[in-house]
């Protein structure tokens, strides 16, 4: 028997334009009922190849015959999609080796090497729509049928910026070299690729402070103002902000506010009475709630998750993201004055809710921020008999 192991040795969590490294083994060992009875045909196992590649599935929740996509064809492995989904990308198929002998107790080692195209649609999990990535590791023994083996693995959007031109005018606007020393006897100069122009935009903009403010009313006066200090954020960040109150002329009875995904799909086949952006669903991710009645300012601090997939734009799906609030309101003075000394609190108060979305743009961070608080991958194996 063939004990196959294979374990990403780079982590879990990669950025579209990065490189991974999977370590595979292949160790000939002998099953517990066959240690007493060996042949010679046991000491050795011949392995006709193994090949490594990497794949992108895609999956709909709705109908299931309604494919408006194109579908890529792989070219050395035949990928069932019943339970995955359709193969929409594939890298070349990369021969690990060819006739292999395995003798009995030894191992053998390969690394399989692969980067991914800075474009590559990130991997998600929509209310309608499922992005997933895999390697799969396929061999033949000699004489038996093909087994296969997947190891799942996350890719982050490098960013919504997809042209490379763009991408180097912004990184030659908004450079930071100025800020950085210099070694006056270094006559080597970095070459800027497209991923570290990308990951220095985005940087840049995760890094600049704008606040704005914002008024709040309703048809009955002014709620409040809220400030926001910036609107783009990297995951794991915190989106703050302050209320104030004592600009308004309206009770504000309490807040809430969620940061909410906006799964856009894109119809490539319009029909009648149906919008070429063909749905928009929504759900909570993060919430923040204060009652706040009797404050005159209040802080808002909501963490940005890092297990949820920052914005991108693909052909088939759009995600962006929002701050939703929802402002419980009222006309009746309910604070007592300090010459009030005998004030009751009512029984019941008319209460108005108003909804107000803010989109905020939320892009990917450095792998290793996330890795350094996600379970530590396993190796996966799988037995050659």
């Amino acid at each position: 028997m063939i004990e196959l192991s294979a374990k990403l040795t780079t982590g879990t969590v990669y950025l579209a334009g990065e490189a991974l490294e999977c370590c595979i083994t292949f160790c000939h060992t002998t099953q517990p009922e066959h240690r007493n009875s060996q042949s010679h045909s046991d000491i050795l196992e011949n392995l006709a190849w193994a090949s490594a590649q990497i794949h992108c599935f895609y999956s709909t929740s709705g109908n299931p015959g309604d494919k408006s996509l194109s579908i890529e064809k792989t070219t050395a492995l035949e990928v069932t999609s019943c339970d995955i989904g359709d193969v929409v990308f594939h890298t070349k198929p990369k021969i690990l080796f060819c006739d292999l002998t395995i003798p009995l107790g030894e191992t053998k080692t390969f690394w399989y090497r692969e980067s991914l195209p800075i474009e590559a649609a990130p991997s998600y999990r929509g209310t309608t729509i499922k992005y997933s990535y895999k390697i799969t590791i396929a061999t033949q023994k000699v004489g038996s049928h093909i087994k296969m083996v997947r190891i799942p693995f996350r890719v982050l959007p490098i960013s919504p910026i997809m042209n490379m031109q763009d991408l180097a005018a912004l990184c030659g606007n908004e450079t930071t070299e100025d800020l950085q020393p210099t070694n006056p006897f270094s006559e080597e100069r970095k070459v800027e690729t497209p991923l570290t122009m990308a990951l220095q935009v985005l940087q840049n903009l995760t890094a600049r402070r704008s606040p704005n403010s914002y008024m709040i009313t309703n048809t009955r006066g002014k709620v409040g103002r809220f400030c926001l200090f910036k609107s783009a954020y990297k995951l794991g960040e915190d989106i703050v902000g302050t209320f104030d109150f004592s600009v308004g002329t309206v009770t504000c009875m309490q807040v809430s506010v969620s940061l909410q995904p906006e799964e856009i799909l894109k119809s490539k086949t319009p029909a009648k009475n149906v919008n070429k952006e063909s749905s928009s669903r929504s759900m909570t991710v993060a919430r923040y709630h204060e009652v706040t009645l009797g404050l005159t300012h209040s802080q808002l601090i909501l963490p940005i998750p890092l297990h949820i997939t920052p914005a991108f734009d693909v052909n088939e799906v759009s995600l962006r993201w929002r701050l939703h609030f929802e402002f419980v309101t009222t006309n009746e003075k309910l604070c007592p004055t300090p010459e009030e000394k005998d004030w009751n609190a009512p029984l019941n108060v008319p209460i108005e809710t108003m909804v107000w979305n803010l989109p905020v743009k939320i892009y990917s961070t450095l792998p290793k921020q996330i890795t350094q608080h996600s379970v530590r991958s396993d190796a996966y194996t799988l037995c050659i008999k």
